[in-house]
């Protein structure tokens, strides 16, 4: 059985934050957020880091986050471009907007020649996600469809500074994924978690109600899924929405489960989750990560 890889989706700018935040010094020894995904992973027995980012960021990236990890870890870097898909389509005139994180997962087929797990750079997960993930993808056959994900309590994955989007997760008697609500307005309130689709009404959730974070297990058999897919979302996509339309890793999967092609299981975390959606998240997560490191739970600097 090959050994498990990481995939790193590095190609995103942060919209709502305002600039490139995965290029963000949060640790103690200039340490960005994704440096702490990838040594926990590391830890946890991955050996090999595919990085998926755009050209123009290419040389700073390499120098910033990539050549400190070289020095543990073999890497490689994929890149998200609007002409990678398929003929006969052809990128609408205008087009700037990424095809979305699916896209972007096929932009790193060479890479994947084993089970990966596929995480946002701009996260902290915790070290338990990624040990529990590695000791998953050891047994998992690269040409089946049954995938996996690491489920978050969604009272730990929110921000007092605005609003976030989470899908909200079903999940059966066997800890079987059955299928996501995507909720993109969750706000924070006294009363716990609420979310909305007009602003005006608001729906309560549950705070223990599991949701995904983007942090996905998968294999052979899901390139081969989003590949044979990509041509019937490009048709559509440019009828529709030739701009903006975006072909996304957890709608795939959703799509594949609910059809009866794939099977998902939900590994529960307990961890709590770190991010930085706005500017006012910043100083949250370098507090944590200094206390962290002052615990003794991360060195600094992570890669000496």
């Amino acid at each position: 059985m090959s050994e498990p890889i990481l995939l790193i989706m590095a190609a995103g700018m942060g919209s709502r934050y305002g600039g490139l935040k995965q290029m963000d010094p949060i640790g103690p020894a200039g340490e960005v957020i994704l440096h702490y995904s990838v040594y926990d992973a590391m830890r946890a027995g991955f050996k090999r880091v595919v990085f998926l980012i755009k050209h123009e960021i290419e040389e700073d990236f390499r120098r910033m986050v990539g050549e400190p990890v070289a020095r543990h870890m073999e890497v490689h870097y994929a890149f998200q471009e609007l002409n990678k898909i398929p003929a006969p389509f052809t990128v609408p005139e205008g087009r700037v907007k990424p095809w979305g994180t699916s896209h972007a997962v096929l932009c790193c087929r060479e890479f994947l020649d084993a089970p990966f797990i596929a995480v946002n750079a701009d996260d902290y997960y915790g070290a338990e996600a990624f040990r529990t993930a590695y000791d998953y993808l050891k047994d998992m056959d690269n040409d089946k469809p049954e995938w996996m994900m690491v489920g978050y309590k969604l009272a730990n994955t929110t921000t007092a500074n605005g609003y976030v989007s989470r899908g909200v997760c079903k999940v059966n008697d066997q800890a079987m994924l059955t299928g996501v609500d995507e909720r993109l307005h969750i706000v924070e309130s006294s009363d716990g978690p609420l979310y909305t689709e007009d602003e005006k009404h608001y729906t309560l959730l549950r705070r223990d109600d599991t949701v995904s974070m983007n942090f996905w297990g998968l294999n052979g058999a899901f390139l081969k899924e989003i590949e044979d897919g990509f041509p019937a979302f490009l048709e559509k996509a440019m009828k529709e929405n030739p701009m903006k339309g975006e072909y996304l890793l957890p709608r795939s999967i959703n799509e594949a489960l609910q059809e009866g092609r794939a099977s998902v299981k939900v590994l529960e975390s307990d961890g709590k989750w770190f991010g930085v959606t706005y500017p006012e998240d910043r100083p949250t997560v370098v507090e944590a990560v200094r206390k962290m490191t002052e615990e003794g739970l991360y060195p600094s600097p992570l890669f000496a």
